[in-house]
């Protein structure tokens, strides 16, 4: 699997897809909004709350925890990040279509979060959705699992 960078970019110059998606929706940017933007904009992981406010305070030491729970509800309620709960007590985030439409499968051993598409569970999902009489609209689909690996050296 690709690891990617976790760390916001130093070139204060460059507007996060996040920060245009705020100013975009006619958001007030101020410096702490700004950082904790351009912190999701370049996550590849789901940060929780203290992982966002630890990214954040490297950047910025003056932001505050309550700045950080106060942005990331004002983003959630904008509909520029999205909000998961994977089953560990922790709400995580990520950007709104930050990879287009996809799915998540949880390690319930690790926590590890990762993501997916298929061509295949997409025409499976609109088919069934029509197959009831409806149009599928939206969807959302966590998977919870252990890894084969784990499982087979038991």
């Amino acid at each position: 699997m690709m690891m990617r960078s976790t760390q916001p970019s130093k070139d204060k110059e460059k507007i996060s897809k996040l920060e245009r998606a705020c100013i975009e929706k006619g958001m007030k940017m101020t410096e702490q909004r700004r950082v904790i933007a351009r912190v999701l904009s370049e996550s590849t992981d789901h940060p929780d709350v203290e992982e966002v406010y630890h990214r954040a305070t490297q950047y910025d030491s003056g932001i505050s925890i309550a700045t950080v729970y106060r942005t990331l509800r004002l983003f959630d309620i904008a509909n520029i990040i999205d909000r998961h709960e994977f089953g560990d007590g922790r709400a995580r985030y990520e950007m709104s279509d930050q990879v287009g439409h996809h799915h998540h499968l949880i390690d319930m051993k690790t926590g590890q979060v990762v993501e997916f598409e298929d061509e295949k569970l997409e025409d499976l999902k609109a088919r069934i959705a029509n197959d009831l009489g409806y149009k599928l609209i939206g969807d959302r689909l966590d998977l919870y699992g252990v890894s084969l690996e784990d499982e087979d050296s038991k």
